[in-house]
């Protein structure tokens, strides 16, 4: 198990790092449009998972959603702290 901070960091690793094969450095490199698509895929499957599923399938797609924000701001160069300041 990892917190917010720690997938932050691991995503920054990967991306400085690139490891051959990492689905990761591979949305990275597709660009933001990508990332995009797949964030907007995420949220979409977290509101339906909220509405008719278990609370096990919520908890699963809204990691997966934050894995997509946290990716699409390590693409953009931002800061955990800069979201931070606007909470």
């Amino acid at each position: 198990m990892k917190t917010f901070d720690q997938l932050y960091e691991q995503l920054l690793e990967r991306a400085a790092e690139r490891p051959e094969g990492s689905g990761s450095v591979e949305l990275l490199d597709a660009g933001v449009h990508a990332i995009g698509k797949k964030l907007i895929e995420e949220a979409g499957e977290t509101w339906i998972a909220a509405e008719y599923e278990s609370d096990e399938q919520v908890a699963l797609e809204a990691s997966q959603l934050l894995y997509y924000v946290q990716l699409m701001l390590v693409a953009r160069g931002v800061p955990l702290e800069k979201v931070y300041e606007r909470l």
